[in-house]
């Protein structure tokens, strides 16, 4: 069953989610209802994916075991603020 939603939205924000659809192929209540099922629907954390680009970024600094980030995070503000 479907179920008419009304959204208060800019008139910027409509414009450029109509262009975006226009060029993606698709309707405003596609990309809405897929949002909220993303939201509401795979809230269980195991089944969390990352993005396409979060995943081909991951694993690209290999760090040292014993590297101590908050340290190195510490001397890095102490410089930035000599």
């Amino acid at each position: 069953m479907e179920t008419k939603l009304t959204l208060k939205l800019s008139n910027d924000s409509i414009s450029r989610a109509k262009e975006y659809v226009s060029q993606i192929g698709t309707s405003l209540s596609a990309i809405v209802e897929n949002f909220f099922d993303n939201l509401t629907v795979n809230d269980n954390k195991s089944e969390f994916s990352y993005s396409p680009l979060v995943n081909e970024l991951s694993g690209i600094i290999h760090l040292d075991e014993n590297f101590d980030y908050k340290s190195d995070y510490t001397s890095y503000l102490d410089k930035k603020y000599e």
